[in-house]
């Protein structure tokens, strides 16, 4: 996953396929551990690889327009990249937090864009979409105020959302 598409600036089908089961599996991995059946944040990364899922079945939906495109792009490449703000390889699973803040932002802006059913279709988890986005939305500030550099992901955050008016 060393290398991205440089027509789309996002990873390959078969590289978000790959990293689709290399998340599962440390999904699976951690939540069997000690650490991941202690932490209050289990329950909102079970979301993670769902909504990873998502962002990349609506990328390939004709119905998107291009801003989103480009938005729903920039996060799944945010969720690939291996320095983000909660560095994965320092922080195990729990640094798919910040991943996790970016990617209900992402779909919060374009389901209120385009419309609930144009993202819905796409969604594969188990509970519904909207109460998913609710129970994460809860608790991003918390989220969000571990990551050292704050102030730099909200006004990214507030960028991309004027831009997509």
């Amino acid at each position: 996953m060393n290398r991205l598409n440089t027509s789309t600036q996002i990873p390959s089908e078969q590289e978000q396929q790959d990293f689709y089961k290399k998340l599962r599996a440390k999904l699976v991995s951690y939540l069997t551990s000690k650490s991941g059946k202690k932490s209050k944040f289990t329950q909102y990364l079970m979301f993670v690889p769902d909504l990873f899922h998502l962002l990349v079945k609506t990328l390939t939906d004709p119905k998107i327009d291009k801003k989103s495109r480009t938005l729903i792009g920039a996060s799944i490449a945010y969720f690939v990249m291996p320095v983000d703000f909660l560095p994965e390889g320092l922080l195990g699973f729990g640094g798919y937090l910040d991943d996790l803040v970016i990617a209900t932002f992402v779909v919060n802006t374009v389901m209120n864009k385009l419309g609930p059913d144009v993202i819905e279709k796409h969604w594969t988890g188990d509970d519904k979409l909207l109460n998913v986005l609710q129970k994460i939305a809860e608790v991003s500030d918390e989220v969000t105020s571990k990551i050292p550099v704050k102030s730099v992901l909200a006004r990214f955050i507030k960028h991309e959302s004027k831009d997509l008016e």
